[in-house]
């Protein structure tokens, strides 16, 4: 009998993370839980220790260690820690074979890169650690002999698909959107957006900030860049499509014309399973896809006047330098500033285009540089979104 594969959870109370913890469920004899870190959700973290029982657990800030400390028992008093550090420690526990970055945000680069160094394998569900650090995370997981498995259901797809060939004969990776809530909605229409109206997205359970990003497709671009470090290809060998159905999760096109795609319900148990097990897989008592019950499957290009945040994503990508940081961290900021009702919906790219104006592109990167790009970025964004308010 095998023995049980060490994880390492970050962002154990979002979506992404409590859906690993079900899979975890569904396979003790596969799975043991040794480090967990979250955000704010105090009184749920407090509950998954109980259940997992880590040997090391983070959280956001000192304020919430206190908390968790005085719902939990005493045992567990000096295994708890908070910040960038906690997230450090918690990714760094000698006796874990993977780290699963469920985290949102920024917030995931420099645990994911102190993992890789001492030689975790990665389950990787947080796209800005790519976004921000592409180049460095993957010299790096190539340095330390580190697997960088995606949790994505679009890469999870793509990484499935290339079993089918050489990486040398692909021709195109082509990433498919759902296009979110309002794929059909006119300028004017788009304007008027609600929050409520944004978060409910048709096909998938997400968090807040990545259901605003879908609805904007800034969710889409993100996973552009992704896809360009994690698969070694140029943007312009990456198309979207849009498929409302979200049955088709992406597709690989070979040089020879061939077409492969992976095809399931939308569930996000079924990636983070494979990533869990790969190169196995194990049975998921999951409803099957029924071909004959979906009806028609429809694909449509996108439309990037209506939606600018997926040319800025091609268009930083081909930059370079902190250009893909500076993105990522002026649409956080803008979309924390939409869902408090600051600013409307069509100001989110507005927002991030004016602070990508602000800042050159460049090469020659180091990761101090990307979170100062970063941390400044923030502050650009912030400064935009007081000017359109006053």
């Amino acid at each position: 009998m095998k023995p049980r594969k060490s994880l390492s959870l970050l962002g154990s109370t979002g979506s992404i993370g409590k859906n690993v913890l079900n899979v975890v469920r569904s396979f003790p004899d596969r799975f043991q839980i040794l480090g967990l870190s979250a955000g704010r959700n105090i009184k749920e973290l407090a509950a998954q220790v109980q259940e997992f029982q880590p040997a090391c657990i983070s959280v956001a800030d000192q304020e919430g260690a206190a908390q968790l400390t005085a719902l939990l028992p005493a045992q567990y008093k000096d295994k708890i820690f908070w910040g960038d550090k906690g997230n450090e420690q918690v990714a760094t526990i000698p006796a874990v074979d993977m780290v699963v970055s469920a985290v949102v945000g920024a917030v995931g680069l420099l645990p994911t890169l102190a993992a890789i160094a001492q030689g975790k394998d990665i389950g990787l569900a947080n796209k800005e650690t790519l976004v921000m650090a592409g180049r460095l995370v993957m010299e790096a997981a190539k340095r330390h002999k580190v697997a960088l498995l995606p949790i994505d259901s679009e890469h999870s797809a793509i990484f499935q698909a290339l079993e089918a060939g050489r990486r040398s004969d692909v021709g195109m990776i082509i990433l498919t959107a759902s296009g979110g809530p309002f794929r059909t909605l006119g300028q004017e229409e788009l304007q008027q957006v609600t929050p409520e109206q944004a978060l409910a997205h048709p096909n998938w359970d997400m968090g807040r900030k990545i259901s605003i990003d879908s609805a904007t497709m800034m969710n889409k671009g993100l996973e552009v860049i992704e896809a360009c470090w994690l698969f070694d290809v140029p943007a312009e060998k990456i198309r979207v499509v849009v498929h409302p159905e979200s049955i088709v999760h992406s597709l690989v096109e070979y040089i020879d014309g061939s077409v492969v795609a992976q095809l399931g319900i939308p569930d996000m148990r079924i990636p983070i399973a494979y990533a869990l097990s790969y190169p196995e897989r194990m049975p998921l008592n999951l409803s099957r896809l029924s071909l004959s019950d979906c009806g028609n499957l429809s694909f449509e290009k996108p439309d990037f006047a209506r939606f600018p945040a997926l040319g800025l994503a091609f268009q930083v990508m081909q930059q370079g330098g902190v250009k893909p940081a500076v993105l990522n961290a002026a649409n956080e900021v803008a979309v924390a500033a939409f869902l408090d009702e600051q600013i409307g919906f069509t100001d989110i790219i507005a927002t991030v285009a004016a602070t990508l104006d602000c800042f050159a592109p460049g090469d020659d990167l180091d990761v101090e540089a990307i979170i100062a790009a970063d941390r400044k970025a923030r502050e650009i964004a912030q400064e935009k979104i007081s000017q359109q308010r006053s």
